[in-house]
């Protein structure tokens, strides 16, 4: 009796249990289902209407055709669907309607020309866009293919160690200690870049919070680097500009011939809502090493392009050089100074006299003492 008994109430502390794990699964589904399961399927359907696969007869350009979901390697001056979900956030369904179907701005006007959609759907993307600016994008993945073929290399060498000096299988030792220093030559090789890599940036693009393009500024439209730059030859930094100067051109420009009213749109609200523009940084020197734009700049008048490469053809600016001190230190063994009424080599008297007497043509930056440590590392 005493053994049933005990059967029964185990039999009914593991079904209570499998009720308690079945509800624990079950519950968050219910809650979702309850609260918004109808809203995650209107966002689900939201999405498919952005990207184009819905309707199935697509009488016009996709959304996602012009505003990318992923980060994209080319210039693109559409905004990202990212930044229209910010926009459209803040937006009336009239009012998110109304710049899709009778947008303003010539460049919009095109490309929405043929735009039909029915309003249900068009509340449905709105509400897959206002989900998008509340969870943002998915991360991207990252990517270990360097860490396996170390790991992978290593693997090799450690079996034609264990060949060498235990199993011996392979005939030819000398084929074992070739494939072994190959492999440790590679792996020699990935550590070597991965530490002269670092703390250098060589060709970095980052994506800036508006579409600003140095051609179409400083290029095509000819406007002097310093203009923008203004501290560049007085101070340390080169300086960033305020919207404040932006305002000087964009009060009466208001539409890109690229990327129409979405990015000048950005200056007035930053000036509106009395915010600053966070400009993402691209040339930085390590904190141990002091660089002076107003030496090179304004004192040994540099050009630009010098040190940021040809600026006026790029769209997107990126880091042109290095920057590490082996290009620096060349740069000053290699470049004469002008020393030729300049007040700042005034009281290189020494120089100035072997100049005027024919013994010496010029002096480079390094003999005027530029490589001395302490110049840069104080």
């Amino acid at each position: 009796m005493y053994i049933n008994l005990t059967n029964q109430r185990s039999k009914r502390a593991i079904s209570l249990l499998s009720l308690l794990l079945l509800a624990f699964i079950l519950l968050p589904n219910a809650l979702h289902a309850a609260k918004g399961g109808k809203n995650s399927e209107d966002i689900k359907r939201g999405k498919r209407f952005f990207m184009g696969l819905l309707p199935k007869e697509l009488n016009h350009e996709s959304c996602v055709s012009c505003h990318a979901l992923t980060p994209i390697d080319t210039l693109s001056w559409n905004p990202s669907a990212l930044e229209i979900a910010k926009v459209v956030d803040a937006k009336t369904f009239d009012e998110f309607k109304s710049s899709l179907m009778a947008p303003v701005g010539k460049k919009m006007t095109e490309v929405h020309k043929n735009f039909e959609i029915e309003e249900a759907d068009l509340k449905r993307i709105r509400l897959y866009l206002k989900d998008l600016n509340k969870n943002g994008l998915p991360p991207a993945k990252k990517t270990y293919y360097n860490l396996i073929l170390f790991l992978f290399l290593g693997v090799i060498i450690t079996l034609g160690l264990v060949d060498l000096i235990f199993t011996r299988k392979i005939k030819y030792p000398f084929v074992t200690l070739l494939v072994i220093g190959l492999a440790l030559a590679y792996q020699l090789k990935m550590v070597s870049e991965e530490a002269i890599a670092l703390g250098r940036s060589e060709g970095y693009a980052p994506d800036q919070p508006i579409k600003f393009s140095h051609k179409i500024h400083a290029g095509e439209n000819n406007i002097d680097c310093k203009y923008c730059h203004n501290t560049v030859e007085q101070s340390k930094s080169a300086g960033i500009p305020s919207v404040n100067l932006c305002l000087n051109c964009h009060s009466l420009v208001r539409e890109g011939a690229n990327s129409g009213q979405f990015e000048i749109n950005k200056i007035h609200t930053a000036v509106m809502n009395k915010e600053s523009v966070e400009w993402i940084r691209i040339h930085k020197l390590p904190d141990h090493v002091f660089f002076s734009h107003a030496q090179h700049v304004g004192v040994a008048g540099l050009d630009c392009n010098k040190c940021h490469g040809d600026v006026e053809n790029m769209h997107v600016l990126k880091q042109q050089e290095d920057l590490s001190m082996g290009w620096c230190v060349n740069c000053h063994r290699e470049t004469n100074v002008n020393m030729e009424d300049n007040e700042y080599y005034e009281s290189f008297k020494k120089q100035h006299d072997l100049i005027k007497q024919g013994k010496q043509k010029a002096f480079t930056a390094d003999q005027l003492g530029s490589n001395d440590c302490m110049k840069c590392h104080y």
